[in-house]
């Protein structure tokens, strides 16, 4: 009998085999247009999207279950960050209260709001977790900066910290809502966003889990307001990538990704080959030696083995999200509830289940 690869090893041979890199369309239970998307890990995931949706599958995407917010309908739930079957929150989107993050402790059976935006300028992109305790939500530019949420009990409350540790933002600059991965974190204190539309993109860090940040430019374009830094990953506190591009021309492959090795400060377009348009959302995972990405927009997806300095197509198909567990499996999401699965293979090219 064949000797099986490990599940690292066994998604590298899949992407090694051209034939073979697939996704496996998964029955979702939905028609929603799917944006968020949380991979706890190789079983267990959440995705959220349009009219209230929420879903969570257990058994590797088998089944994917409604785990409805209460009087939801309304809502776009652009993010979802969970921490296990039974602990998630999900953000929704939308000018004054209609942007919202929602709880839950017990799989999705009951909800709690547990914040609601009351300012009507007030617009909210994203947010991102260190763990199951710390946590911060993004928001659009009010009075000049954007806003900045903090939590450090799991999401059950939301504080503003200072605005004099946050640089004003730029005419026009805001942050992209296409997949809840504007805004990342690393580790137990270091937060990026990404911005467009101000003329530069630029990307806010901070090591300070939210208190103080700088802003450095790209060179990815932002001179229009669907231009910009849609998604940005990191592989530790220096090295990580942008993607984005201009989402009303998804097949134009200009200025629309860059990569890091100094923890953001500065940003450089490498000279080999880029995704080949725009992308709305990218993950980042060391699998084995290499430093695995794969980014995902609506008219296709690419990897790279190097950490986004190179990119290969990765199928036509389009989503909006994507996020890989570490185990080398993962999921992606996108219009009219498509949910696709990357699955691990042996050797001999079999679904390793």
């Amino acid at each position: 009998m064949p000797r099986r690869a490990t599940p690292i090893l066994a998604f590298l041979l899949l992407l090694a085999r051209p034939a073979l890199a697939q996704w496996t369309e998964q029955k979702s239970s939905t028609t929603a247009r799917l944006r968020g998307l949380s991979v706890v890990d190789g079983r267990t995931a959440w995705a959220s999207g349009a009219g209230g949706t929420v879903l969570l599958t257990t058994d590797a995407g088998a089944t994917w279950t409604r785990r409805p917010v209460p009087e939801s309908e309304s809502l776009d739930f652009r993010d979802v960050e969970a921490f296990d079957a039974r602990r998630a929150c999900v953000l929704s989107i939308g000018e004054g209260d209609k942007s919202r993050i929602y709880r839950t402790a017990d799989g999705g059976a009951t909800w709690d709001l547990v914040f609601t935006n009351r300012d009507p300028a007030g617009f909210l992109d994203a947010f991102a977790f260190w763990g199951a305790d710390h946590g911060l939500a993004l928001g659009d530019p009010v009075a000049g900066r954007f806003t900045i949420l903090a939590t450090s009990d799991a999401g059950r409350t939301w504080t503003r910290p200072p605005l004099d540790g946050l640089p004003p933002s730029l005419p026009g600059e805001g942050a992209f809502a296409a997949s809840g991965t504007c805004l990342t974190v690393f580790g137990d204190r270091h937060a990026w966003f990404g911005t467009g539309g101000g003329g530069t993109a630029r990307v806010f860090r901070s090591s300070d889990r939210g208190q103080t940040w700088t802003v450095h430019p790209t060179p990815i374009r932002a001179d229009s307001p669907s231009r910009g830094v849609f998604s940005l990953a990191f592989l530790d506190p220096d090295h990580g990538l942008a993607v984005g591009g201009d989402y009303k021309e998804p097949d134009r492959a200009v200025g629309h990704w860059a990569i890091t090795s100094d923890g953001g400060r500065t940003w450089r377009t490498p000279d080999g080959p880029g995704p080949r348009g725009y992308r709305s959302a990218v993950t980042l995972r060391k699998l084995g030696a290499e430093s695995f990405a794969l980014s995902v927009g609506p008219a296709g997806a690419d990897f790279s083995r190097d950490g986004g300095a190179n990119w290969q197509p990765f199928g036509d198909l389009g989503f909006h999200a994507a996020a890989l567990a570490s185990d080398g499996s993962g999921w992606a999401v996108g219009e009219e509830g498509l949910i696709g699965r990357l699955e691990p293979v042996d050797r001999q090219g079999r679904r390793d289940r």
